[in-house]
């Protein structure tokens, strides 16, 4: 898709669109209100994992829909193309922008962009937010978009001016020209009837102002106002709220059901059947509740019956027992574990996850099937997959995609939950509406939430490994028990590669420590169960850091050395793994005496393009494990916000720690026995370890900042305590008795 321009630092110094073959690049249109509007259309990548059969048709004549505007009040508006979620993107993206655009920061506003093929993931082909890909997945695009927006304003404001464009310049949303200047409001609209500039010129990273400074988040004010709007928030006319009576177990089909009870409550206004169950519609929540409660219903439970934690384990440890299918082997494992004096095996287990955001999933729909045919449909909803829940509502309405509106709310929180290949939660809302006739807003209870399905699967990894006589290993054995998250999904064909599921081994198969392992081997296996699975913040990462990262830490100590220093000893000098643990463990102060009662461990992980070290300080409280302290390094690339960079290592942190200490869904008879946070608790305040966060100087690769903090906090803490107490915790949550 691109032309590019690169400097010796790899950073893009020209980029223009590509020419022969391709649908135009730029596109730019005028509107009384808007002033200038950038826009792009990018060409059709992979059109596959869409919720609709067959190819798309050919995109019908859409209004522009741009990424920025410039508006005649001098306010520069940017469309985020994804998902705010708390991740921050609502203030690094239109950074960004307003780099090269050359605007007062304090001007800038921020939208979420329609859904639209307009706004495609440059990468994956759809709009989409997921996979720590934001702020890379944009940084060239919207760079270019604000330089060609600058470029287009200089020229209007130098022919107003009577003067040479290469006479001007801009600073805080002024075009200026000696004494003479011109606010970017003033030519807006001029700068729209110009032809967009075949090419740009980018800052080079020395000429930043802007990126790379600590930004406060544009979104903070209305979120602690409470003017920000999420999904829960939104209101229609006549809009219904509802409740579905939804499965009771995995696998279990409605025989029948009696609404005539139901009915009866005060407020219930109509109850239908819907594919995922039995939908109560009511003037407000507390109708819905008594009205579901009320419902009369028959389950075949059979399919799920015998699906508990317990069959589960032990038909994975059976697994774990024979051969999978190869991900990454070299040399012959099995020659050098055979009669190895130094052989050490290890079982490591993770229990299924909720995703358990603050807000737990809701959907809104207006669609009137009289006037569908002319007014299609809108939805209002948090999503991480624009492209796929309008594909998904289009197929169930019979509609075109265009014809589907979805405005994305703030999410809160998502974490891989609300982006399902299968859109179940937005499909849903879309079925109340078409079986009632009604604006309809679908709302799940946390105890619906936790027990909707969709986790992060359970795993096990089994261990082999053999040192040699310096210590270091000359065996690795790695085999891994678990669902695929992509199997069963339109993402199937493309993902998975000779039996190879590559979100169930990453971290594992790409170790770094591999390469210095002669004899290694990593296989799989994927059971099938009714259990639905989804990826989880860090996806396979957070599971595989946490088995590697603590088997490395036993191999460090049967062979007597120091954990820090055997890392070292098995990564390059110059990997950006190595930089990230050594800047965490300085900031520590790694081998420095700690109070009396602590211990430390740590851990290294790369996931999602960033490379994360982590040491935690452990104590014991009541014979229970305590995480005092913990020291985060992090090398992601170029930094656009420290702040953000910081917050995101915080949060993943806590999110993976609540998983270490607390978090496990056990099931039983094909049910989820945990409802709530009573019984599946996130962190506590109280439980807050002090978190210090170092961002390794880098002009590498940009990589990701949502996801790359999780993996490494369980290892760190498991390695911690066997130091502390010299018992090793091989599953999750830590429990010590």
């Amino acid at each position: 898709m691109w032309r590019e321009n690169r400097d010796s630092n790899g950073d893009l110094r020209e980029a223009a669109p590509a020419l022969a073959g391709r649908r135009a690049f730029l596109k730019t249109a005028a509107t009384a209100s808007a002033g200038l509007v950038i826009g792009f259309f990018l060409p059709a990548a992979v059109r596959q994992a869409l919720a609709q059969e067959g190819a798309p048709a050919a995109r019908p004549p859409v209004a522009p829909n741009a990424f920025i505007r410039v508006a005649p009040d001098d306010t520069v508006t940017v469309l985020l193309k994804h998902s705010e979620m708390g991740q921050g993107i609502w203030t690094s993206i239109p950074m960004v922008v307003a780099e090269e655009l050359g605007c007062d920061w304090n001007q800038v506003r921020v939208e979420h962009a329609p859904a639209a093929p307009e706004y495609a993931h440059t990468a994956f082909g759809m709009q989409m937010t997921g996979g720590s890909t934001s702020t890379w997945e944009s940084f060239d695009q919207l760079r270019t978009a604000g330089a060609m927006a600058r470029e287009m304003l200089v020229a209007a404001a130098a022919a107003k001016l009577g003067v040479k464009a290469s006479d001007c310049r801009v600073a805080d949303g002024v075009v200026l020209s000696g004494t003479k200047k011109l606010r970017f409001g003033e030519v807006a609209q001029a700068a729209a009837k110009l032809p967009a500039p075949a090419k740009v010129t980018l800052k080079e990273a020395k000429d930043w102002t802007l990126i790379g400074k600590p930004t406060r988040r544009l979104d903070s004010l209305a979120k602690t106002t409470g003017k920000a709007e999420f999904g829960l928030d939104v209101k229609r006319p006549d809009m219904a709220i509802v409740l579905v009576a939804r499965a009771p177990s995995f696998g279990a089909r409605l025989k029948k059901f009696d609404a005539t009870k139901a009915k009866a409550v005060p407020g219930v206004l109509d109850v239908v059947e819907v594919p995922s169950g039995v939908a109560v519609l009511a003037r407000h929540f507390w109708a819905a509740t008594q009205g579901r409660n009320a419902l009369v219903l028959e389950w075949d439970e059979s399919a799920g019956a015998n699906v508990s934690t317990p069959q589960l384990r032990e038909s994975y440890k059976k697994l774990a027992a024979t051969p999978g299918a190869p991900a990454k082997v070299a040399g012959d494992v099995d020659a050098a574990l055979k009669g190895a004096p130094n052989a050490i095996e290890a079982d490591y287990e993770v229990p299924f996850l909720a995703h358990a955001a603050m807000e737990p999933l809701n959907c809104t729909v207006e669609y009137n099937p009289a006037k569908a045919a002319k007014d299609g449909c809108d939805i209002w909803t948090g999503t991480q997959f624009q492209t796929v829940d309008q594909m998904a509502a289009a197929k169930i309405l019979g509609l075109k995609p265009e014809q589907v509106r979805i405005h994305t709310t703030f999410l809160g929180g998502g974490f891989g939950r609300r982006a399902t290949p299968s859109s179940d939660f937005v499909a849903e809302a879309v079925q109340v509406a078409k079986a009632s006739g009604r604006t309809v807003k679908v709302v799940w209870t946390r105890e619906d939430d936790m027990h909707g399905g969709y986790y992060r699967p359970m795993w096990l990894s089994r261990f082999r490994g053999a040192l040699g006589e310096d210590g270091r290993p000359r065996a690795w054995s790695h085999t891994i028990v678990g669902q695929s998250i992509i199997a069963g999904t339109p993402f199937a064909s493309a993902m998975i590669k000779d039996g190879i599921d590559g979100t169930s081994v990453e971290g594992a198969a790409d170790s770094p420590y591999l390469a210095s392992i002669p004899a290694h081997r990593v296989d799989l296996h994927s059971p099938t169960s009714p259990v639905t699975v989804l990826w989880w913040r860090s996806v396979g990462h957070s599971h595989t850091a946490f088995a590697v990262e603590c088997f490395l830490d036993e191999l460090a100590h049967a062979a007597g050395q120091d954990p820090l220093a055997y890392r070292r000893a098995l990564l390059p000098k110059d990997s950006r793994e190595r930089r990230a643990l050594d800047l965490a463990a300085e900031k520590f102060g790694w081998g420095k005496p700690l109070a009396p009662g602590r211990a430390a461990g740590l851990a290294v992980h790369q996931s999602f393009g960033s490379y994360v070290a982590q040491v935690a300080e452990v104590s014991l409280e009541d014979g229970k494990p305590r995480v005092h302290r913990v020291v985060c390094a992090i090398d992601c690339g170029p930094v656009v916000n420290p702040l953000t960079v910081e917050a995101q290592m915080q949060s993943g942190i806590v999110y993976g720690l609540s998983a270490a200490l607390h978090g496990e869904l056990t099931l039983k008879d094909g049910k989820v026995q945990q409802s709530n946070f009573h019984d599946y608790p996130a962190l506590r305040l109280t439980e807050m370890p002090k978190i210090e966060v170092h961002i390794v100087p880098s002009t590498d690769k940009m990589g990701g900042c949502g996801e790359p903090g999780t993996p490494p906090i369980a290892p760190a803490v498991g390695n911690a305590l066997f130091a502390l107490t010299g018992k090793r915790l091989r599953s999750l949550p830590f429990r010590l008795a």
